[in-house]
């Protein structure tokens, strides 16, 4: 309690007052015309990134990580999206469907509606039902299920190729350079392996020629020793494998370390140097379907330097991951937003200079770029077969 005589009168306090509100009136009036000198207060765009980090094709996931990464930065120098810089919300979806609605549900919840993922068509085609129906845009830089795209989702798209177009390129070179081998086309339980089997044998039998095998295998579970004593038992000159890279090298791998060396075939599955690690030797002549090597574009060129310089070789799924993410700015910057409605109509609509080249997105959302090529494994990498 303060004594009488030390309380100050009204006329000395409203002296005082009068006194500290000046100078305090004077900062927060030079702070706001600070503000308005500068322009509209800025705000974060964040785009969500969904990738396995965790998981058999984490490998993939790193590559597609590190070219989203580099756009963003890219993208960032030169004035980010529709005005604003872009922040990377980086999820692990583990390649597994539940865990990537989980992770869709997440970035919704956050108020999050631009994402680069899946890279799994399994965990792609779960989240993509999240996102259309949150109206969400998904671009996916390695999905290549024809389901994905075929439902018509108006907000769901990719800069990979299409299971379908894969499966074509596959039999188109099993009967040209193989039309009198005995053929073996395998897959593993995954719904992206069974279907890329499915169209490669389809579109094979179709052409007029039947494989000598068709069978299932089951990751981390199939008896190596017994499936390779069964290729050989049925004279298998060349094997198809539509399942990722892990199961792949090691079969190829433990084949030539029984002395088996069959024409080994495989997919998209495969691209990335885990698998010429995991094969050993036994790789050199592995051949496989792909997406085009950005690599090799002129367009891409800038891309591929800052991220060489930065210790990155940007191969297998690195640059798609750079493309997607490129794709969202670019047609946010021609729509001047960040809508994502204003954003997949833009997609649908125009075409973009990407990396990728001058493309565009159909009204099923994919892109109009080249789909597949033929590559050649030698010496733990990869490059374009003769």
């Amino acid at each position: 309690m303060t004594s009488p005589d030390a309380a100050e009168s009204p006329t000395v306090a409203r002296a005082t007052r009068t006194r500290l509100a000046g100078p305090v009136i004077g900062a927060l009036l030079a702070a706001a015309a600070a503000l308005l000198a500068s322009g509209p207060a800025r705000a974060d765009v964040v785009i969500g990134v969904a990738v396995p980090r965790s998981g058999a094709v984490a490998g993939i996931g790193e590559q597609v990580v590190q070219g989203v990464q580099a756009a963003a930065r890219d993208a960032n120098a030169r004035g980010g999206l529709a005005g604003e810089p872009i922040v990377l919300d980086i999820q692990d979806d583990g390649c597994d469907p539940g865990r990537a609605v989980e992770v869709a549900e997440r970035f919704v919840r956050a108020g999050i509606r631009l994402v680069v993922g899946h890279v799994c068509s399994s965990a792609s085609l779960a989240a993509s039902d999240v996102y259309a129906a949150a109206g969400a845009v998904m671009i996916s830089p390695a999905s290549n299920a024809a389901r994905l795209t075929d439902r018509g989702l108006p907000t769901i798209f990719r800069v990979s190729g299409r299971e379908d177009d894969q499966g074509r390129l596959s039999a188109t070179v099993l009967a040209e350079r193989f039309r009198d081998k005995r053929i073996a086309i395998l897959y593993d339980d995954t719904p992206l392996s069974r279907s890329l089997a499915d169209s490669t044998k389809a579109n094979l039998n179709k052409i007029g020629q039947n494989e000598a095998l068709f069978a299932a295998i089951v990751p981390g579970q199939t008896d190596d020793a017994a499936l390779i004593k069964r290729l050989q038992g049925a004279g298998i000159e060349v094997v198809y494998y539509g399942g990722h890279y892990q199961e792949m090298g090691r079969l190829v791998r433990k084949a030539a370390e029984q002395g088996y060396r069959p024409q080994w075939f495989g997919t998209s599955g495969i691209a990335t140097r885990e698998f010429g690690a995991l094969a050993g030797p036994a790789s050199d002549g592995v051949l496989m379907t792909f997406n085009p090597d950005l690599r090799r574009k002129p367009e891409a060129a800038a891309a591929v330097k800052a991220l060489q310089a930065d210790g990155v070789e940007p191969e297998g799924f690195t640059l798609y991951g750079y493309a997607a993410l490129q794709a969202l700015v670019a047609a946010g910057n021609f729509a001047k937003s960040t809508d994502p409605r204003a954003i997949a109509e833009a997609l649908h609509s125009e075409r973009f200079p990407l990396i990728l080249g001058n493309v565009g997105f159909d009204q099923k959302g994919d892109v109009t770029a080249p789909g597949y090529v033929l590559y050649v494994w030698k010496d733990g990498g990869f490059t374009y077969a003769n």
